[in-house]
């Protein structure tokens, strides 16, 4: 499902378009991903994740 409304990357906007009408900046989907206990590369991205703390 993809979602309709989108917020700019640079200035928080929320919008429907494909550019940020204020700034022209890039947007974004504002929602997270869905979550699931069955994730197969649920090991990749918490490995991901700990490697770019360090």
């Amino acid at each position: 499902m993809r979602w309709k409304l989108r917020r700019c990357v640079e200035c928080g906007e929320y919008t429907l378009r494909d550019k940020c009408p204020l700034c022209g900046g890039e947007v974004r989907a504002p929602h997270p991903a869905k979550f699931s206990l069955d994730d197969k590369y649920l090991f990749y991205r918490v490995r991901a994740i700990r490697q770019s703390r360090h």
